[in-house]
């Protein structure tokens, strides 16, 4: 029987079903760290969600670039693209990607290594591998959330992805959780280990970080020290979270950050970075 990609509006995870019905349930929604669809089900086949979404993007730092869609569908995720002499690197997905959006990836060398942190930066991760066939690399413990696309390599907690590019598994946020570190911009692919506050003009002023954004549900403190214990070793100056890209917010900002949590009853409100740079 034919398979079908459909992906969830709620929150743009891919899963693959039968034709002739939409699949029965979102495994990313349902979740108790995520959010029920507040009017049911809304299962999109590929067909339909490329006539509804154009693809654009941007470079944030000197090689890297950010693609998204328009209009925002599911969580509104980023993914981002590094150009690199030895070969292009993908970290995260974009909900969608059109052809003009792959032809350009196309023209800037394609892609040789695919990865994310977890399953609410996979976005049409699917797409960049059936058209590239890079090498996809995951953490071990993330694979439950694969059903799209196909892990090439599944990874433990450390790993080198590429030159410079190295995989830590933090866990936390969700099983398999990995950030990717990049040490020639001194920059953070955090994933949703952190989550950065803007100001009106798009400028980072606050950090904080959930084990469940929707229901406010915190780390534990064993979970905050894993994270903080992976964080010291990492000497960033900027992140780049499935979202957005915040220049200027350091390793200090997320220690100070974690050093709060842990001194009393650990909380999702995000703190001023004014605040954890003193």
């Amino acid at each position: 029987m034919p398979l079908v990609r459909y992906a969830c509006a709620n929150c743009g995870t891919w899963q693959p079903w039968f034709a002739h019905e939409p699949p029965p349930h979102c495994p990313t929604c349902m979740d108790v760290r995520n959010a029920l669809p507040e009017n049911g089900w809304d299962f999109r086949s590929a067909a339909r969600v490329s006539e509804q979404l154009q693809t654009t993007w941007s470079e944030a730092l000197p090689g890297v670039l950010g693609f998204s869609c328009t209009p925002g569908f599911g969580l509104g995720g980023t993914g981002w693209l590094l150009t690199r002499p030895e070969g292009n690197v993908a970290f995260e997905g974009a909900p969608w990607y059109t052809r003009p959006a792959l032809e350009h990836i196309a023209s800037l060398g394609g892609i040789r290594w695919l990865s994310s942190s977890h399953v609410h930066g996979f976005g049409a991760l699917w797409q960049l591998q059936e058209r590239f066939d890079p090498l996809l690399v995951l953490h071990r413990d993330a694979l439950s959330y694969t059903k799209a696309f196909k892990v090439r390599w599944p990874v433990d907690d450390e790993h080198t992805l590429a030159p410079d590019l190295t995989l830590h598994h933090v866990n936390g946020h969700y099983e398999g959780h990995s950030v990717m570190y990049d040490a020639r911009t001194r920059s953070l692919f955090s994933g949703d280990a952190l989550k950065v506050e803007l100001g009106p003009r798009g400028q980072p002023v606050g950090l904080s970080c959930h084990k469940g954004f929707h229901y406010a549900i915190p780390l534990s403190h064993a979970e905050l020290r894993r994270y903080r214990e992976v964080f010291e070793q990492l000497p960033f100056e900027n992140v780049f979270t499935p979202f957005e890209f915040a220049r200027g917010v350091t390793r200090e900002h997320a220690l100070a950050l974690f050093d709060r949590l842990l001194s009393g009853m650990p909380h999702t409100n995000a703190i001023a970075l004014e605040e954890l740079s003193s």
